[in-house]
């Protein structure tokens, strides 16, 4: 129970992968049944001329057999006949049926295959175990549920059976043609009723079942955390990669500002490298940057390889917040870069 209080939030996209991949899904039954139903009763209505010929076939053949001894070879003739046209008329919609069925569960959970389900297990063996989901409590809604369909069920199709047979006093005196007729739309109307009322029991059944799906699946704070770290890694070796990388990063940096034009400064806490290659690039690039000791560092390797060190705090600053390493200097900057860049090549007797 106390487990149970501390799930409180929704399932991840993982977890619900991983429910699916042991087959644990959303299934509705009723929603499967409706959707089944209805493809079974249009399938009916659809073959119905295909049947009927196969049908005046099959009467045809049996009428052709009037007067003939009935031996052993004419019984067997007469029964392989039968079934091979009732087959004909099955299979057509068998195949509709069951493909209906995919569809319906396709439908409300999308296409999942997984084998997970049929491999054996000793749990699925234990009696304890089934006992136990026997007299569930799951089990028991599970009755009720379907006491209730069946009863509202019956209820209204007793309903309206018992309005039909009110009608039977004068459907009696039809002629034969229209007692057909009356008994065709009492069918289609049960039928259209029938329907109707199992879209309403399938919607109810799948809204419960999806809501009582991501109930079962909901995690405590906890296994989020776990879950996290399970993908992403553990923080403390993620922090530890991160650092390894960022000095890797650093160390490649140093090993590229002897090759800088200009160090600009704050001049004590910012400090960026530039290299302007015109023959190569179209804007200066910032090859180095840091602030403080890192900034110190970078002024050293630069006196270190006669780099002239521009004191410009402003574009220090602004060169450090807008730009990374590695990058070129955005437009807007390159009219101030420019002229320091023009007063080092000055100096340095450049044109």
């Amino acid at each position: 129970m106390a487990d149970d209080a501390e799930k409180t939030e929704e399932p991840t996209s993982k977890k619900i992968d991983d429910a699916k991949k042991e087959g644990n899904v959303p299934r509705s039954q009723d929603a499967s049944g409706f959707v089944t139903l209805t493809v079974a009763v249009g399938a009916t209505f659809a073959l119905l001329g295909f049947i009927h010929s196969r049908l005046d076939k099959l009467y045809i053949y049996y009428h052709s057999l009037m007067g003939t001894e009935l031996t052993k070879g004419v019984v067997f003739d007469i029964g392989l006949t039968s079934l091979k046209e009732l087959l004909f008329m099955i299979i057509p919609l068998a195949l509709i049926v069951a493909l209906s069925g995919i569809i319906a569960g396709v439908l409300q959970f999308g296409f999942n295959f997984t084998t997970k389900p049929l491999e054996p297990k000793l749990s699925k063996i234990d009696p304890i175990k089934g006992f136990g989901k026997l007299f569930s409590l799951k089990k028991l809604i599970e009755g009720v549920k379907i006491t209730a369909k069946v009863a509202i069920i019956f209820a209204i199709a007793f309903y309206f059976l018992l309005a039909f047979t009110r009608e039977l006093g004068d459907v009696i005196f039809f002629p034969l043609v229209q007692q057909l007729e009356w008994l065709r739309d009492k069918i289609i109307i049960l039928v259209a009723i029938m329907l109707i009322l199992f879209f309403i029991l399938a919607l109810i059944d799948l809204l419960i079942v999806r809501f009582q799906y991501f109930k079962d699946l909901r995690m405590s704070k906890q296994e989020i955390k776990d879950e996290y770290k399970q993908m992403e890694g553990d923080p403390q070796v993620k922090a530890r990669i991160k650092k390894v990388q960022m000095e890797m990063a650093q160390k490649r940096m140093m090993q590229d500002i002897p090759s800088a034009d200009v160090i600009i400064t704050n001049p004590t806490h910012y400090a960026v490298a530039i290299r302007y290659d015109k023959n190569r690039e179209n804007a200066p690039r910032i090859i180095a940057k840091g602030v403080d000791h890192l900034a110190l560092k970078i002024k050293e390797i630069g006196r270190e390889n006669l780099i002239q060190i521009v004191e410009n705090p402003p574009l220090a600053r602004e060169l450090y917040r807008s730009c990374e390493i590695d990058t070129l200097i955005p437009d807007t900057l390159y009219k101030a870069v420019a002229e320091v860049l023009a007063f080092v090549y000055q100096s340095n007797n450049k044109k």
